[in-house]
């Protein structure tokens, strides 16, 4: 297949996940949250028609539910997020992959559909995005390696999406934008959520 999928993984470990979340819900109901999101992210994924990645943050777990018949395990290389998505697309395209698309594990409402049309939009379009409601995005796809839009950003803030908008435009890129989605890092986003059930 000449796509891959890219998927993004913090190692479960009890206070390293969610810890916005765990501020108002406790370290172990977090951690509980962030395998319930790992899950999820991993049956949507499997359903994709394309090779799959999952880059993890610290180390490569090669025994947990992460099915390494569906995805290849990877670890992530960088001083910050986006250097480490960065390196992520270069691999991707060194690796002669015509069309990369990159999620997370902090959105419930990914959909397979929603994946797939990411890697159909990508035909005509150079880069499409996913926006979340807190100012990141959830998604983002390309045909060919843009460092440039990794750099210079303050990953941490609300601009995240915005800036990244205005670079990808400041380069010429053909943008496509999919639906706003909501991002679970915090109790009032997880209360707005399919999950919130969890929270009984």
């Amino acid at each position: 297949m000449n796509s891959v999928l890219i998927i993004f993984i913090k190692n479960p470990i009890l206070g390293k996940v969610k810890t916005r979340l765990a501020r108002s819900i406790g370290d172990e109901k977090a951690l509980m949250i962030y395998r319930e999101l790992l899950n999820k992210t991993m049956d949507i994924a499997s359903k994709t028609e394309c090779n799959r990645e999952v880059w993890y943050s610290g180390y490569i777990n090669e025994n947990d539910q992460v099915d390494p018949r569906l995805f290849e395990k990877k670890l992530q290389e960088g001083s910050n997020l986006g250097e480490r998505m960065s390196n992520s697309f270069s691999r991707a395209f060194e690796n002669g992959y015509e069309k990369a698309v990159i999620i997370g594990s902090d959105c419930p409402d990914v959909t397979d559909e929603l994946i797939a049309k990411a890697f159909q939009i990508l035909d005509k379009a150079d880069l499409v995005i996913g926006p979340s409601l807190d100012g990141g995005y959830y998604l983002l796809g390309m045909k060919k390696h843009h460092p440039e839009l990794f750099l210079g950003i303050e990953w941490s803030e609300i601009s995240v999406y915005e800036t990244t908008v205005r670079k990808a435009k400041s380069i010429g890129l053909k943008i496509s934008v999919l639906p706003a989605l909501n991002d679970i890092d915090t109790i009032e986003d997880l209360k707005k959520s399919s999950m919130s059930v969890l929270l009984n």
